[in-house]
């Protein structure tokens, strides 16, 4: 075969297909923490404090605070910027209790729809859309270093757009989604 004619068969870039694994990974599993953090809470324990051994006679205790868990602790938007928001005229109260109520959720369903590799092309365009409407909040309450943050955000998910026909390891790469 004459090198100079192209070949006909897809080339597979070992490289490329690591990067787009890498990606992957990471903005899938930064959603997934990030979503589950909308659970955190800490639980505050006391003890008596011990003096050679023994139960202090002074009453001191030892406070100990630990992150828990729990679905009683879940705040979607943080409560300063809930309220900083419940201020802005450009937000309907009513949407934003929405949000609140669906942002952990659908920031984990994204990251592990993501890590699993189905319909990848729309779980990073929904994902785009998500830090997308995250950012107009945060210029609306004036955020601007939120706004930066979000913004390596979309560009990651851009460039895995612009990169999926490297992404090989997937569940639905059969039809593309």
């Amino acid at each position: 075969m004459n090198d100079s004619t192209p070949s006909s068969a897809p080339s597979f870039d070992l490289g490329a297909t690591f990067g787009v694994l890498v990606l992957r990974l990471w903005l899938g599993v930064r959603a997934i923490l990030t979503g589950l953090e909308k659970y955190a809470g800490t639980s505050t324990s006391t003890s008596p404090v011990t003096i050679d051994g023994a139960v202090n006679s002074y009453g001191l205790t030892d406070a100990t605070s630990t992150k828990v868990y729990a679905i009683a602790n879940y705040h979607g938007v943080p409560k300063p910027l809930y309220d900083k928001f419940l201020a802005e005229p450009l937000l309907p109260a009513e949407a934003l209790k929405i949000y609140d109520q669906i942002l952990g959720p659908a920031l984990i369903a994204l990251g592990v729809t993501l890590l699993l590799g189905f319909a990848t092309r729309f779980t990073l365009f929904a994902m785009g859309l998500l830090y997308t409407s995250l950012t107009v909040g945060l210029i609306l309450i004036n955020e601007n270093s939120g706004v930066a943050w979000l913004a390596i955000h979309i560009a990651l998910i851009a460039l895995m757009l612009f990169q999926a026909k490297h992404n090989k390891l997937e569940l639905t790469g059969r039809w593309k989604l």
